[in-house]
């Protein structure tokens, strides 16, 4: 059986890790090459490192900081943020990362997913969906969570993995930081129309919210979380072990 993943999210701003409630708010939390390496070396499958303000700011990802990022770590790290063509990917995946995160420049330009796959392999591309329900809809924003496009979040993940997208991270805004469970009506929605991995981000506040996501929500992979993680509300070994009594499969150090 495939175990299911536990995988910290760094997002970092100026060259520091940060977290806030719904992407707003933004409170400092360390360092992210500090942090990174806490991760991989206690448990962590994967690791996700997003330049949260590459996007709005119009710049590209801080290089520097992820090459470090990258020599600290022995797992998998995924890396968004300002990612606009395939250079970037490019120049990303030369820092050292294995999974290159894509958002908005996808939403810009809808060429980038398929050129990139066919560059690198569906395998290296990630396509980071931040959804909010809007008028009973769910949207699909850009920057960072600040606009709303007005793009139906489900068929516009569907036709990034159709067209080489080789795994889904879903954001849920609505959940982002409020700690009471997985959005796990937007998590089942994704999951009904793709067969790719599915990361499930946006709302873990205990080791609960982890088993009642697994069990509830075949089809996703994975489980994504900061701010639990960041401050040691739960450690990533109890939440394995825990997930290993209720019969969820997971890797254990």
């Amino acid at each position: 059986m495939i175990t299911k993943r536990i995988i910290p999210c760094l997002d970092v701003r100026d060259g520091r890790v940060v977290k806030g409630v719904n992407f707003q708010d933004l409170n400092d939390v360390n360092s992210p090459v500090e942090l990174a390496k806490f991760y991989s070396d206690n448990g962590a499958d994967e690791l996700v490192f997003y330049d949260i303000t590459a996007s709005s700011d119009g710049r590209k990802i801080f290089t520097d900081i992820l090459r470090e990022t990258a020599r600290n770590v022995f797992i998998p790290l995924t890396v968004g943020g300002g990612i606009s063509s395939v250079q970037d990917f490019e120049r990303v995946l030369s820092c050292g990362a294995d999974k290159v995160s894509v958002n908005t420049g996808a939403i810009r330009n809808p060429g980038l997913i398929p050129e990139a796959a066919r560059l690198y392999g569906s395998q290296c591309v990630v396509i980071s969906a931040d959804v909010k329900r809007v008028d009973g809809e769910f949207h699909v924003f850009a920057r960072g969570g600040r606009d709303d496009t007005g793009i139906e979040a489900v068929g516009w993940i569907r036709r990034c993995v159709d067209s080489g997208a080789g795994e889904v991270v879903l954001n849920s805004i609505d959940t982002d930081g409020v700690k009471r469970g997985f959005d796990l009506e937007m998590l089942r929605a994704v999951c009904e129309v793709v067969s790719v991995p599915v990361i499930a981000s946006g709302g873990a506040g205990s080791i609960e919210d982890f088993i009642t996501l697994f069990k509830s929500v075949s089809g996703v992979d994975a489980g994504l979380a900061a701010s639990i993680f960041h401050f040691g509300e739960v450690s990533i070994g109890e939440l394995k072990a825990e997930m290993r009594r209720n019969g969820i499969p997971a890797r254990i150090c």
